[in-house]
């Protein structure tokens, strides 16, 4: 566990779609020894709506612009994927 002063003194230096996409490189990244495009298009797409879902107020204008590509590529990388 992390202590939580030192998750506060992270955000207080970035805002909430930096952390966001930080923590959706790392789950990409973690999803990519899986070898499964069904699990790599369901994170894209989990990813992109929650980049979708948060306030502009929180974050930049242009993380609701990388949810909605993401948004896009996410079932396209799912329907490519083996069954």
């Amino acid at each position: 566990m992390l202590p939580l002063q030192l998750v506060d003194t992270f955000l207080l230096d970035y805002n909430i779609g930096q952390a966001l996409l930080l923590v959706f490189i790392l789950s990409t990244v973690g999803t990519l020894p899986l070898k499964s495009r069904h699990v790599l298009g369901i994170n894209t797409t989990v990813f992109g709506l929650i980049f979708l879902l948060t306030p502009v107020s929180l974050g930049k204008a242009h993380y609701l612009f990388l949810g909605i590509a993401l948004l896009i590529v996410g079932p396209i990388v799912y329907v490519s994927g083996r069954r």
